[in-house]
């Protein structure tokens, strides 16, 4: 038991210190990274395997689909493709990052094709969509918010999602409950406990299950919520 507290401990506090000059976001962020850079790059890795997970989870073009922190598009190219057109609700703090995403990486012929529902907001404001997704997608997005704002994410969600919406969220996975003290930012680093993640779900009005591991290439891991 001492040795797991002095472990929180340590780790905890390496990741305030770590947190205390994160990359700057929006513009000036755009100043010293690619907007490929500034959501973690693997750009095609990791967006193919977003997008074969959710097919495998039975995403089909029929479906709508929330893209939570979508930014610059990663997987978000791949579902906009493969959906119905307007079946692609996107959601995202940063300007810059669907500007970019949709100049550079989508084009004016696919996006006028699929006409995606993208909004800017950083209170996770899903009232504001036309319609309520059957599926949702959050990828390394946990890993930079706060508690809080992990569950005012949920708890916004639960409240517009269609009835037996499935939300497939990762995050990074800790062994031992960690101290934040810094406020959510794309470059922090937050890391939770699987019992924690499950409980914040519940709390917030879903059914939530462990998925574990799923090939992610910096280790991050799955959770679903359910509806």
């Amino acid at each position: 038991m001492f040795k797991k507290l002095v472990d929180s401990f340590n780790t905890s506090l390496k990741l305030y210190k770590a947190g205390k000059n994160p990359w700057p976001e929006g513009e000036a962020g755009l100043q010293v990274r690619d907007h490929r850079d500034m959501v973690g790059g693997k750009w095609d890795e990791v967006g193919l395997l977003q997008f074969e997970f959710m097919k495998k989870q039975g995403l089909e073009p029929h479906h709508v689909l929330c893209d939570v922190a979508c930014g610059s598009f990663r997987a978000g190219r791949f579902f906009i493709d493969y959906l119905e057109p307007g079946n692609y609700l996107g959601i995202d703090k940063q300007e810059v990052l669907i500007h970019e995403g949709r100049e550079k990486e989508i084009g004016e012929q696919l996006w006028t094709a699929k006409t995606p529902e993208v909004i800017i907001d950083d209170s996770f404001d899903f009232s504001r969509f036309s319609k309520c997704p059957d599926f949702a997608i959050a990828n390394s997005l946990f890993s930079h918010l706060s508690a809080s704002d992990i569950k005012r994410c949920l708890k916004n969600l639960a409240r517009h999602a269609s009835p037996g919406c499935r939300f497939f969220a990762t995050y990074i996975l800790s062994d031992t409950p960690l101290i934040h003290l810094h406020a959510s930012h794309s470059s922090r680093s937050f890391r939770y406990t699987r019992k924690k993640m499950l409980a914040m779900g519940r709390d917030t009005g879903w059914q939530a299950e462990y998925i574990g591991d799923w090939n992610h290439p910096r280790k991050q891991v799955m959770v679903l919520y359910t509806l």
